[in-house]
């Protein structure tokens, strides 16, 4: 049986990759870089970096945007794409990225304390968390 392959994209296609296997429910961040960085709430679902393969990535510059963490986007077009902490072996991906049909929810909002104050959560019934998701077994 194979796995399945998501593929997506920058807006000008100067960055595409593909992505094999599956990849996590995409997170809503609320944070601030977050909604500096994209003009709003953030989705991203994510994958072992080993499970990407990029097939253009012309495009394709990073910024270290704290001590732990960097952002790729299209420098190009602009699009944002990534973000990884540093050290991780997981590569988060923008979802607005990926080719459609995704097949993924929405798994939780994050970082809900710094919402803008321009916009209200939807009663959707998805978790939410003031700051980031607590890890398995931590209390």
């Amino acid at each position: 049986m194979s796995e399945e392959t998501r593929s997506g994209g920058c807006l000008c296609g100067a960055v595409r990759f593909e992505v094999q296997g599956p990849m996590r429910d995409v997170l809503i961040c609320h944070c601030k870089q977050c909604r500096k960085q994209h003009g709003h709430a953030a989705a991203f679902t994510g994958a072992p970096a080993e499970k990407f393969r990029f097939l253009q990535q012309r495009g394709l510059a990073w910024f270290r945007s704290s001590e732990e963490a960097e952002r790729g986007f299209c420098r190009e077009c602009g699009s944002s794409l990534f973000w990884r902490r540093i050290g991780s072996a997981t590569l988060s991906v923008t979802a607005g990225s990926l080719d459609e049909p995704t097949g993924l929810k929405c798994g939780a909002h994050l970082f809900t304390a710094f919402k803008g104050d321009y916009y209200d959560l939807p009663e959707d019934g998805v978790e939410r968390h003031a700051a980031y998701m607590p890890r398995p077994g931590a209390s």
